[in-house]
C-alpha cells in the first residue's frame, strides 16, 4: 500500500496534491468511487473529503472537473482549456493505479485508523463495513476539521487558542484557552451528522466530563454533510434542551493467543 505521506516516487505528498488526487480518483472511477466510500452524491463527497483534508469542498470539485475531460464519465469538466501543468503531473504519476490501490491511497490520506474515529455510531448500525467510510469521516475527522476552520469566527470561541486533544482520551476533542490567568479552559466535543437531524452518542467518558465541566463543556454539532454543512452549539448539553437516554450494549471481542 502507498504511504499516505509519500508519493509513488518517494517524495512527500502535500495537502494540495492530496486534494488533486481526490479529484482524480472521483473523476476516473466516478460512481464506483462514491459507492466504494458510501457517498450518496458527489456533493457529499466534496463536503466530506474537502473538510477532512482541511480544505474547502469546492477545491475537490474543481480538481474533479479538471480531470473530467480525460475520462468517459459523461461530464465535460474544464474542457475549454488545457489541463493545468501541475495537475497533469499528478495525473501522469497516478492515473494507472487500479481501483483498490487508489481507494486505499485516498483512505490513507484521512487516517484510516480505528484510533482516529469518533465514537459516534448511528443508531441501528451493526458491524463495520467498508461502505461506512463516509459516515466515519463525517462523525470524526471531517467534523473536527470543520470546527477548526470556523473556530476563529465564532464569537464565544474566537479569542481562544486551540489545542487538539482528540488523541488524549480526555472526553472532548478540543481545549480552548485564553492568556488571562483567571480564565478556565473550554472543552469542545465535536460530532457530525450526515443529515440535518440525527442521533448523537456520548461515551461514558464524554458524559462524565460534560457533567463535571458544566458550562465550560460545549457540544459542537456539524450537520448536513449531505448537502451544505452548518453547525449548532450546545453549551452544558446535559442540562439543556438535549435529552440523553442511557443505553447499554454487549460487545463481543475476539482475539488470538499464542504461546512463545
Amino acid at each position: 500500500m502507498i504511504s499516505p505521506n509519500l508519493s509513488e516516487r518517494g517524495r512527500p505528498i502535500a495537502t494540495r496534491e492530496k486534494l488533486i488526487l481526490a479529484g482524480l480518483y472521483l473523476s476516473k472511477f466516478d460512481l464506483h468511487a462514491l459507492e466504494k466510500f458510501g457517498f450518496e452524491s458527489f456533493v457529499e463527497a466534496f463536503n466530506v473529503i474537502g473538510y477532512a483534508l482541511g480544505s474547502k469542498p469546492a477545491s475537490v470539485k474543481n480538481y474533479r472537473d479538471e480531470f473530467d475531460p480525460l475520462f468517459p464519465n459523461g461530464r465535460k469538466g474544464w474542457h475549454k482549456r488545457p489541463i493545468r501543468q501541475y495537475c497533469l503531473k499528478v495525473f501522469e504519476e497516478y492515473h494507472k493505479l487500479d481501483f483498490e490501490s487508489f481507494s486505499g491511497l485516498i483512505k490513507s490520506f484521512v487516517g484510516d485508523d480505528e484510533n482516529v474515529w469518533s465514537t459516534f455510531e448511528a443508531i441501528g448500525d451493526s458491524d463495520w463495513s467498508e461502505s461506512q467510510f463516509a459516515r466515519r469521516l463525517i462523525t470524526g475527522l471531517a467534523a473536527e476539521q470543520y470546527f477548526e476552520s470556523v473556530q476563529s469566527s465564532i464569537p464565544e470561541f474566537k479569542d481562544y487558542s486551540l489545542e487538539n486533544t482528540t488523541r488524549f482520551g480526555c472526553g472532548y476533542d478540543f481545549r480552548l484557552r485564553t492568556e488571562l490567568e483567571h480564565e478556565d479552559f473550554l472543552a469542545i466535543e465535536v460530532k457530525g451528522l450526515k443529515e440535518r437531524t440525527g442521533g448523537l452518542l456520548l461515551t461514558p467518558k464524554e458524559y462524565e466530563v460534560a457533567g463535571i465541566l458544566g458550562n465550560r463543556f460545549f457540544l459542537f454539532v456539524v450537520k448536513n454533510f449531505r448537502e451544505s454543512p452548518f453547525h449548532e452549539i450546545f453549551q452544558n448539553p446535559l442540562t439543556g434542551r438535549l435529552h440523553f437516554a442511557k443505553t447499554e450494549r454487549l460487545i463481543r471481542q475476539v482475539s488470538w493467543q499464542a504461546n512463545v
